[in-house]
C-alpha cells in the first residue's frame, strides 16, 4: 500500500470559475467526495488550505533563507514533502520554515490549514466531517 497526497491547484481561469460557484455547492461536492473515499476506506487525512494570499515562500537559493509573498513555482517544482506545525503566529511559522534543512533550489510554501472556525458549523457536511474525524482518530488508535 502507498499513500498519496492530492494537491488541488488551479490557474487563473480555474480560480475565476471556482469563484462563480456558491460556497454551499462547493462544500456539498467536497463532502460527497470525502464520504465516498471514507466509505471506500481510502481516505487517510484531508485538509483545506487557506487562500494563497495568506501564504508565503521561503527561498533557500541565497546564503540566508529569504521569506517572500511569492512567486510560487510551477506545479512540477512545488512538492516533495510537507510538515504540519502548530505555532502561535505567521511569523513563528516563518521562523520555523527558515530553519528547514534545505538548500539552493528548494522552496517552502507555507499555508495555514483551515480549522473548523473557517466553515459554517450548521452545515450538514461540516458536521459529518467532524464525525469522520472522530472515526479516523478511533481507527488510528486501534492501529
Amino acid at each position: 500500500m502507498s499513500k498519496y497526497m492530492l494537491i488541488m491547484r488551479a490557474d487563473e481561469t480555474g480560480v475565476r470559475a471556482y469563484e462563480q460557484i456558491p460556497f454551499e455547492q462547493v462544500i456539498e461536492a467536497m463532502g460527497r467526495y470525502n464520504e465516498q473515499m471514507m466509505n471506500a476506506g481510502v481516505l487517510i487525512a484531508g485538509e483545506g488550505l487557506s487562500d494563497a494570499s495568506e501564504g508565503f515562500v521561503v527561498d533557500f537559493s541565497g546564503e540566508e533563507p529569504l521569506v517572500t509573498d511569492g512567486p510560487y513555482g510551477e506545479i512540477r517544482e512545488l512538492f516533495n514533502g510537507f510538515w504540519i506545525i502548530e505555532v502561535a503566529s505567521k511569523e513563528e511559522a516563518a521562523e520555523w520554515a527558515s530553519r528547514a534543512p534545505l538548500g539552493p533550489g528548494a522552496y517552502l510554501e507555507v499555508r495555514r490549514v483551515n480549522g473548523p472556525e473557517d466553515f459554517p458549523q450548521d452545515n450538514e457536511w461540516i458536521q459529518k466531517e467532524e464525525g469522520w474525524r472522530e472515526e479516523q482518530a478511533e481507527r488510528a488508535a486501534k492501529g
